[in-house]
C-alpha cells in the first residue's frame, strides 16, 4: 500500500467524522470551533465527501443545514463504521485493554446528580483515561430517541426504561422518604401513618409523582396511598428540597439529598416507618454491534462504583474508591 493510498484511507474517515459532526453541532463554524480548525477547511472537507458519493448529503441554507434523505441514510452508516473504527483502533491499540483510550464522550446525567454525585466518579475516570474529553449535560428528559438523534452515547437514567432498541444497565436503586420543616408540624405531634399525612400541604415532583402516591410499611409491607393537592409542583429535586426546607409542605424525596438536613434537623422524618418504592437507576444506550472503548471503559467505571442503594451522599465515594483499588 502507498502513502496516498493510507492518507486517502485516513482521509475518509476524518471525512465521515466532520460529516457526523457537522449534524450533530447544526453548524460549520461550531464543528471547527470544536476541532480547531477554519469554517473554510469544514467546508471543504463535506465537499470532498460528497463528491466521493457524488451526491449531496445536506442542505444548506442561511439558517440552517438539513439532512437530504441520502444524508439521512450516511449518517447511520457512518456512525456505525466509526464506532466500529474506533473499537478496532482501540483494540489493536490496547492489546489486553491496559492501554490509554481517546475520543469524546457524551454523557446525558439527570440534574440533581449530574451536578455533583457522579462527577465525583467522573473525576476518577477522567484521571485514569487522560486522553478522553466527557461532554457533561444535564437533562432529565428521559426520550433516549433525542439523545440518539443528538449523538449521545450514554445516559444515566432515573426511573423505568421505556425506550426501545437501547441497552439498560441497572447501576442501583434510590430510596425514597417522606420529610418536612419543623415550621409546617408546629402545634402538631409527627404523623405516623400515611393517614395522618393527608391534612398536610404537599409538594410534588412531578416526573415521578403529581397528586398522589404509594406508601409500604417496612415491616408489614402493607401499602397505602396518599393523594391530594400539591401547593407546589417541580421537576427539580434541589427545587423540591428548597421548598420543603422553607416550610411550604411535605415532600418525597431521594434520601441520599435528604438525609444531612434529617440529621441535621431541617427536616424531620414524617411516616419514619413507610416509605416510597425506591427508584431504579440505568446506565442506557444504543444498541450497536461495536462500542467505543472509551464508552466501554466508562462503563465499567460506573458499574465498579455503584452501592446497590444510594441512600447516603457519601456512597458513591465509597464506592470510587472500592473501584480504584481493584
Amino acid at each position: 500500500m502507498t502513502n496516498t493510498e493510507r492518507s486517502e484511507g485516513a482521509d475518509r474517515i476524518e471525512l465521515l467524522r466532520t460529516f457526523v459532526r457537522v449534524v450533530e453541532a447544526g453548524s460549520f463554524s461550531a464543528v471547527a470551533a470544536q476541532t480547531g480548525t477554519t469554517q473554510p477547511t469544514i467546508s471543504r472537507r463535506l465537499k470532498a465527501l460528497e463528491k466521493e458519493f457524488g451526491l449531496p448529503l445536506l442542505h444548506r441554507s442561511t439558517h440552517a443545514l438539513h439532512l437530504t434523505a441520502d444524508g439521512e441514510r450516511c449518517l447511520d452508516r457512518a456512525r456505525e463504521l466509526l464506532a466500529a473504527w474506533d473499537a478496532l483502533r482501540a483494540d489493536v491499540r490496547g492489546g489486553g485493554g491496559g492501554d490509554e483510550v481517546e475520543g469524546v464522550l457524551r454523557v446525558v446525567v439527570p440534574h440533581a446528580f449530574g451536578q455533583d454525585y457522579f462527577v465525583r466518579v467522573l473525576a476518577g475516570f477522567l484521571q485514569a483515561n487522560p486522553k478522553v474529553h466527557v461532554e457533561w449535560m444535564l437533562h432529565d428528559d428521559r426520550s433516549m430517541h433525542d439523545y440518539i438523534s443528538a449523538g449521545i452515547d450514554c445516559a444515566i437514567q432515573i426511573g423505568e426504561v421505556r425506550a426501545l432498541g437501547v441497552v439498560a444497565i441497572k447501576l442501583s436503586e434510590v430510596p425514597r422518604v417522606a420529610a418536612a420543616a419543623p415550621e409546617l408540624l408546629v402545634g402538631r405531634s409527627i404523623p405516623q401513618t400515611p393517614a395522618d399525612m393527608q391534612t398536610l400541604p404537599w409538594l410534588a415532583l412531578h416526573t415521578f409523582y403529581r397528586d398522589e402516591i404509594e406508601l409500604r410499611h417496612e415491616s408489614s409491607g402493607d401499602v397505602e396511598r396518599v393523594r391530594f393537592r400539591p401547593r407546589f409542583s417541580t421537576d427539580s429535586l434541589y427545587a423540591l428540597r428548597s421548598a420543603a426546607l422553607r416550610g411550604l409542605g411535605v415532600c418525597v424525596g431521594s434520601s441520599w439529598l435528604l438525609e444531612r438536613d434529617i440529621a441535621a434537623g431541617r427536616l424531620l422524618r414524617v411516616a419514619p416507618q413507610w416509605q416510597a418504592a425506591p427508584l431504579p437507576l440505568y446506565l442506557i444506550h444504543p444498541y450497536a454491534r461495536y462500542y467505543p472503548a472509551r464508552l466501554r471503559r466508562f462503563v465499567d467505571a460506573i458499574r465498579a462504583a455503584m452501592p446497590r442503594a444510594i441512600e447516603r451522599v457519601d456512597d458513591c465515594d465509597n464506592g470510587a474508591r472500592m473501584a480504584a483499588t481493584d
